[in-house]
Formats: C-alpha cells, structure tokens, sequence
C-alpha cells in the first residue's frame, strides 16, 4: 500500500509540473470592479447567517442516512426571512432566533438579507454561474395576501404558486419542471415524492459553478479512484494542477485545509481533508466558525499539487425536520404555526422545505499568467490528493458569509474493482 502511494505521488508530481501553461497570450485575466461598500445592516447579517452554516450543517451531518451534503447557508436564511415575513408572534421569532436575529427589527433582518443576496448572487461581478429560483407553494384552497407577496418578492425573490395535490404525479411533475427550468436543466428533479400534501412548501433550486481563478489544464485530466471508505473505491475523472495557495498541514488534528480562490477573488473554496481515508464525524465535530477562522489565520501561501474530482453533484434536502430541531418547531407543526400574513387566516403551516443545489466545479478558469515554474517557491509543491472524503465551503471574501457548505461522501462513478 505505501509504495503503491509513493508510486502515485512521484506520478503526480511529475505529470502536473510538465505541462506547460496555454492560452495565456489569449486573454488577460480580468480585474476585480469597483465594489460598493456594504451597510451594517448586510455585514450583521453575513455574520449570522454563516453561524447558521454551521450550526445547519451540524445537524444534518447526525443523519446517518445522508451521505453527501449541500447547503447554501444564505439561501436558508432567505427562507427563514419568509417565514418571519409570512409569521406571527413566537412562528415568526423562531424563524428569526435561528438566525440569531431575534433582537433586530423586522426591517433589518429583511433589508439587510436582500442586499445580502443581492451582493452575493451577482454572477457577473463575482463571475461565476449562479442560476437560483424560490418559490413558495400553497395549497390551492388559500389566497395569498397581496402585501406578503409584495415584500416576499422584494426582499427574497420569491414566486408563488398553489398547487392541488389531488393529483399529486402532475403536482410533482409540476415542482420539478420548474426547478429544471430554473437551472437550465442541471436540476432535473427536486423530490420523488412529498409526505405532507396538506402544508405550504417553500422549494429552492439552484446551479452554482465556480470560475477558478486560475484554469486547470483541460488535458490534465484523467479517471482515479476515490475511496468513499477503505473498502469501496468509484472511478471518476480526476484534475490536477500545481500552484501557489493558501494551505495549512495540521498534524494534531491529522487534516488539510486549502484555499482556491475564485475569479475576481471575490469568493473561495475550501477543502478540509483528513490525511487518510476515514469517516468525516471526526473533522466535522471539530468544524466550528471559530476552527475555520483559526484554521484560515494559520494558511500561509505556497506551491500545492492539487488533485480534485470533476464533479457534478446534484443533492435535495427537505430541511423540515433539520430546521425543526434546530428551533422552527411552531411553523412545521400544522396545530402550532401562526403564518397569517401568507393568507390573512391562520389556516396555513410548513410542510416541506426542498433546498436542492446542482454544483459542478471542472476545469474552467482564468488563463494562468506568466511562468510560474520557473520561480523559486514552485520548487517542492505539497500534496492535495482529494481521492477520499472532504468537507467544502465556498466562503465570499468581501462579506465574509458562507455561500455553500457541504461535503463529498459518495462522488457519480462506477464501484472499481479492488486490486489490493
């Protein structure tokens, strides 16, 4: 087993610092456009929602039943935005206390979330692909009131539709049209099936694919394997390339941590990787907005060898039980919910909330600039051979929010036979 590593990483090595650069003389990466300054109202609410990331993910990392995770922290905060929007004394504060918002007044919590998304969701400035509908779907026996949809639309960006799930094939049929027309068709289906036919369902669909700042060679790709335990390996294609980044080796907790910038700079991902093949519940109790920051003080710039999967990945999560443990116990439950202001009568509650992402990340980048092999601290590259599980955040670097976090268990690929 290590001299078949050895054999890899040598390989690797090698295959990444032989090729060259192309397209270069093509194009010039383009510079970061005058950013406007945000109001406090958007910077509280960045802080708050990235808690909420956290404090998310760590619930639904105790389902056992999941394997691959994908939230975008923002987007459920926008549907907690709804719901304190649509809801009434302890419903609404609930949707806010789970934002941490609780204290604020009504209009800062919705203001600053809509200049929040609109920031953050700007595909042109941050130059990447973020395709991202809401909707909010009733029962057809209600009437939405005229100054909830208003607001919703205004602050959240959210559609809304009743549906009558008497024919509950052409109601589903219904819902995953949409989100397939939502994401140019990246999201072909939200749900099989929904258990509750009664409630209201807020449903989010989004594609997200990132630019990297600098491309990876379209050449230097090829199939690996990847662990998804020490006894089950899929094929899958791998991309590699050498660069300067920020990284950190922590040899207590046994992890990688490295940061790829997006263009304009404007955004990042992360992976946090532990050195072998194991279970993620150790690094995700460890996982904390305070570790992150902790983490991310200690990255110092340098040359890593980076193998990543090319991934495409679409995940659905119906977060009502999540968000129900959470906190939102009174809007899920139909004799508790308060939501009068959706439909001017308490006659309405949350039965599912589909948050459905479809992500790819592949080669697509800036041209890289110059020849960065011929400098110094290109010499010796460390290694960051992503063939095993890894948590992944997509962290804005202006507002400081989480724009998606998740973790990659299971990646599309055929079971490879197992030559050990």
């Amino acid at each position: 087993m290590a001299a078949m590593w050895a054999i890899r990483v040598l390989a690797l090595s090698a295959l990444v610092l032989a090729v060259p650069p192309d397209d270069k003389k093509h194009s010039e990466k383009k510079t970061s456009p005058e950013q406007k300054k945000l109001s406090d109202k958007a910077t509280t609410l960045a802080d708050r929602s990235s808690t909420l990331a956290f404090n998310l993910y760590h619930t639904m990392a105790k389902d056992k039943k999941l394997e691959n995770i994908l939230i975008s922290p923002l987007v459920v905060a926008s549907s907690l935005g709804l719901v304190s929007l649509g809801g009434k004394a302890s419903t609404a504060s609930q949707a806010k206390a789970l934002l941490s918002a609780d204290k604020l007044h009504d209009d800062y919590l919705h203001s600053g979330l809509a200049e929040l998304l609109s920031e953050v969701s700007n595909s042109t400035t941050r130059n990447v692909t973020w395709k991202l509908g809401n909707r909010l779907y009733g029962p057809s026996s209600i009437s939405f009131a005229d100054d909830f949809v208003k607001n919703s639309k205004k602050h959240y960006n959210y559609d809304h539709s009743k549906i009558n799930f008497r024919d509950k094939r052409s109601a589903l049929k219904s819902i995953n049209e949409w989100a397939a027309q939502t994401t140019d068709g990246k999201l072909p289906e939200v749900t099989k099936d929904v258990e509750k036919t009664d409630g209201a369902l807020i449903v989010n669909a989004m594609f997200f694919k990132p630019h990297w700042d600098e491309k990876f060679h379209h050449k230097m790709v090829d199939n690996r394997g990847f662990m998804v335990s020490r006894s089950f390996t899929v094929g899958i294609p791998m991309m590699h390339r050498t660069g300067l980044y920020n990284h950190f080796n922590d040899e207590a907790e046994k992890l990688q941590i490295v940061e790829m910038p997006l263009a304009h700079k404007l955004s990042s991902m992360i992976f946090i990787m532990p050195h072998h093949v194991e279970p993620l519940e150790r690094l995700e109790k460890l996982l904390t907005k305070e570790q992150l920051k902790t983490w991310l003080g200690k990255m110092k710039q340098r040359a890593v060898a980076i193998s990543l999967p090319k991934v495409s990945l679409e995940v659905s999560h119906d977060l009502h039980k999540h968000l129900a443990d959470l906190g939102l116990t009174e809007a899920v439950d139909k004799n508790k919910a308060d939501l009068s202001k959706i439909s001017g009568k308490k006659d309405l509650y949350l039965a599912s909330v589909f948050h459905a992402v479809a992500l790819e990340w592949d080669t697509e980048g800036n041209p890289w600039e110059g020849d960065i092999y011929s400098r110094e601290e290109m010499r010796n590259p460390k290694l960051f051979y992503a063939d095993h599980p890894f948590i992944f955040l997509i962290k804005d670097n202006k507002t400081g929010s989480i724009l998606f976090i998740g973790r990659l268990v299971r990646p599309k690929g055929d079971k490879m036979r197992d030559e050990l």
